[in-house]
């Protein structure tokens, strides 16, 4: 029987069994066999007297290591007596169902395990190629998760990738319909399949229009920048050519002096460009001079029709006057000491106001300067002589005595804290109508160029 042992007992009735009866048959032969052995005796054996029976009862698995209380049966010529045979035919037979109950146990673990495979087959019947081909699209080289930077080859390669997804989803259907008719689909299986394509499809286009829109934007962009680019690039070269065109015994175009040695009417430089018309203007210059009485006239421009259109001039006892339009503003300045000093005049039509700087500070303001009077274009500016026609009749008695340097024209207004900064040396500031360049400013006459003092040396002279 399955799970107990069978032990002889004799004299005892046997009890009825619920076992089945297909299963009883071997062991009740071999009990039958074992009794007819057993009622036949042994010639003088006083343990086996005549008639005896056994009986069999099953017992738990637990009760196998106590064995069975059997009598001791002698052994005659090395022959099992019945009860060990009995009792090996038992053990046998229990082995034997041991080892059947097993492969069943095992055998269902099987059944089980194959049983759940083909559920999940038959459930994720039509659904193994969507997946298959996600997983293709979300590790493939050429998906949107992996675009090249070229907006032209992502429209190309997106296009290509859509037309790959249409036809894997016609070979899709195919498949369907060959296996089991698209229609026999549960529904909520086709709507989710349409539903996923639909999903796919728009977010494809959304994808197209974003990058079209990108590549429209980029292309208007590197046009903007190459028209920056270019315009740089040609004021560059301009400045290139300038400075080629220059004199080379200077470090900078702008380190540079004239010298005005003498008091003649024949020493004078000239800027090589005119003025435009100006509703105002800042004009700034370092200038040195000892020369008594009066330093002269350190700039003058004249036009057609008025030879003092602008001058600075200190004439013999008389103080540093400013005229415009041959008006005349006297000016608190105080420079005739042989030293450097930076000067700043500041004017605009606007009620004729005036400023007047010395080294970065303000030493004088005036209204009623030629009010409302703009500077006409187109004349000609010059250094070191006082005009009375337009470029020349130079009066030597008149004439700037000294050096000069930074001679800076701009078209407005400077601000006092800009002023003093280019005073001071902490700002260089080129004048946006006339920059101090070499190439721009000629000398005649005797009139010399030499490398200039840096800033801060004539800082230190002040």
């Amino acid at each position: 029987q399955r799970g107990g042992r069978l032990c002889p007992r004799p004299g005892v009735p046997s009890e009825p069994s619920s076992r089945s009866p297909a299963g009883m048959l071997p062991v009740v032969a071999g009990l039958l066999l074992a009794v007819a052995a057993g009622g036949r005796g042994a010639p003088g054996d006083p343990e086996s007297p005549p008639g005896s029976r056994f009986v069999c009862t099953s017992l738990p698995l637990d009760a196998a290591g106590a064995g069975c209380p059997l009598p001791p049966v002698p052994m005659q010529g090395g022959a099992l007596s019945p009860e060990e045979e009995l009792k090996a035919t038992v053990l046998q037979l229990r082995e034997t169902v041991l080892q059947q109950k097993e492969t069943i146990g095992s055998q269902r673990e099987a059944i089980r395990e194959l049983t759940g495979k083909l559920s999940r087959c038959e459930s994720a019947d039509g659904k193994s190629d969507t997946g298959t081909w996600k997983k293709e699209l979300g590790r493939g080289k050429d998906t949107m998760g992996d675009l090249p930077r070229d907006p032209a080859q992502v429209i190309d390669q997106l296009s290509r990738t859509m037309q790959t997804l249409k036809d894997r989803l016609e070979s899709l259907e195919h498949q369907l319909r060959a296996n089991v008719s698209y229609a026999a689909l549960p529904n909520d299986l086709r709507e989710m399949l349409q539903r996923r394509l639909g999903d796919l499809e728009r977010q494809l286009l959304s994808k197209v229009a974003e990058l079209e829109d990108e590549k429209s934007l980029l292309h208007n962009e590197t046009s903007a920048h190459r028209h920056r680019t270019e315009t740089a690039l040609n004021a560059l070269l301009e400045r290139v050519s300038e400075l080629e065109k220059g004199n080379s015994a200077f470090k900078s175009p702008d380190e540079f002096k004239v010298s005005l040695p003498l008091r003649t009417n024949y020493l004078y430089g000239k800027v090589k460009k005119s003025l435009p018309e100006l509703y105002a203007f800042t004009v700034c210059l370092w200038l040195r001079s000892s020369a008594s009485p009066g330093i002269g006239t350190p700039f003058s421009y004249a036009v057609p029709g008025q030879a003092n259109e602008i001058v600075l001039i200190e004439w013999g006892n008389n103080p540093i006057e400013l005229l415009i339009n041959d008006k005349v503003a006297q000016l608190p300045l105080f420079i005739s000491d042989g030293k450097w000093h930076h000067v700043c005049i500041t004017w605009t039509t606007r009620d004729g106001m005036w400023e007047a700087f010395q080294d970065g500070e303000k030493l004088g303001t005036g209204e009623n300067l030629a009010p409302w009077h703009p500077i006409k274009p187109g004349g000609v500016l010059i250094l070191g002589q006082e005009q009375d026609t337009v470029g020349g009749r130079f009066d030597a008695t008149q004439a700037f005595v000294g050096e000069m340097s930074q001679f800076n024209i701009w078209d407005r207004v400077l601000k006092a804290e800009d002023i003093m900064n280019i005073a001071n040396c902490s700002t260089n500031m080129p004048g946006n109508i006339i920059p101090w360049v070499d190439n721009n400013v000629d000398v005649f006459g005797g009139a010399t160029k030499w490398p200039v003092e840096t800033c801060e040396e004539r800082l230190l002279d002040l």
